[in-house]
């Protein structure tokens, strides 16, 4: 049975319901001179994924303005780069960070990895989907011109959408062969084979890869993890280490992606926020997070990023993770 579509990622998820109290008081609050912030942060922190098309479509119908437009003109800084994020909904601020990572020179491969490492076939058909629509123009081909070697490829084998489904079976003889043949392509040899390892890692499902880690360190005493950082660098093994850490725990793998934004010098706003709007939308998530976080770095999450942040930034990062 195919993995459905995560919430949001859908764009025939949509919640009818009376949108008017909301439209009308984030209206409100930015209507004259001086912006009640408090507002827009009730009001759009918990909101379901399903339910911002509504509200949007509400506020247009109701007081003739685009809620975006009023964002823009009312708010700035990482604040406003935060409530439009969470505006779009969770499939939109996918083909928005997708577009961002592409555009330009350089690549943030960063920022592809967030977007499309881990996720179910149905996720990335529809966001290949919303990208043609958005963009006129194929994510496939953008990525082909914008990457070469083997993370072009890696990245082609992903949106192939070819993953096994999470309702597939593992069965012990093809996690065995899997083993065999990661062992055989990195520490078994010298010059590790990438494409081997992005074959197996983006081609099998969560259970599939949380089997195969857990079989590999059971034979080779070794953790698969461990084994990628030893014999790949930079972007690839980021890419890896991110496909390992999806199967074996995504809670901590995102626990990890977050104190990476706030350690050593500076904090790499733009990432921390983005990463937050794509976990507050599944609230059971970000508290597995939250107990994550908590385990590995002996603090909490929150108090953590009201350390990093300040002003209405802070309030609005904080109210999505609570």
């Amino acid at each position: 049975m195919p993995t459905p579509p995560s919430p949001g990622s859908d764009p025939n998820q949509i919640a009818h319901f009376d949108a008017s109290g909301p439209a009308d008081a984030l209206r409100k609050a930015m209507k004259g001179f001086g912006t009640d912030e408090s507002t827009l942060i009730r009001v759009l922190a918990h909101m379901a994924p399903q339910e911002i098309p509504t509200l949007k479509q509400t506020y247009q119908q109701r007081h003739r303005r685009s809620l975006e437009s009023d964002v823009k003109d009312e708010v700035s800084g990482y604040f406003e780069f935060a409530l439009l994020a969470i505006l779009r909904g969770p499939l939109q601020q996918d083909v928005w960070c997708l577009n961002d990572a592409l555009k330009g020179a350089g690549t943030k491969e960063a920022l592809l990895d967030d977007v499309l490492i881990g996720r179910s076939n149905a996720d990335i058909r529809a966001i290949k989907t919303a990208y043609q629509q958005t963009y006129r123009r194929s994510l496939e081909g953008d990525v082909k011109n914008d990457l070469s070697a083997k993370t072009e490829r890696m990245y082609s084998m992903i949106l192939a959408a070819s993953r096994q489904e999470e309702s597939a079976p593992v069965h012990p003889q093809s996690v065995d062969a899997d083993v065999t043949e990661l062992h055989r392509a990195t520490e078994a040899k010298t010059g590790a084979e990438a494409l081997t390892v992005c074959s197996i890692l983006t081609n099998r499902s969560d259970g599939q890869i949380r089997a195969i880690a857990l079989a590999y360190e059971h034979k080779y005493r070794r953790a698969l993890e461990t084994v990628i950082k030893n014999d790949f660098a930079g972007h690839m093994e980021d890419a890896l280490v991110r496909m390992v850490r999806t199967g074996a725990d995504k809670a901590m793998r995102d626990a990890i992606a977050l104190e990476e934004c706030m350690s050593g010098p500076g904090t790499k706003d733009e990432r921390l926020t983005t990463r937050i709007v794509a976990l507050h939308w599944d609230r059971g998530h970000a508290g597995q997070v939250r107990g994550a976080y908590k385990h590995r770095y002996k603090k909490d999450l929150i108090s953590r990023i009201r350390g990093e942040t300040s002003g209405d930034y802070e309030r609005i990062l904080v109210a999505m993770m609570e």
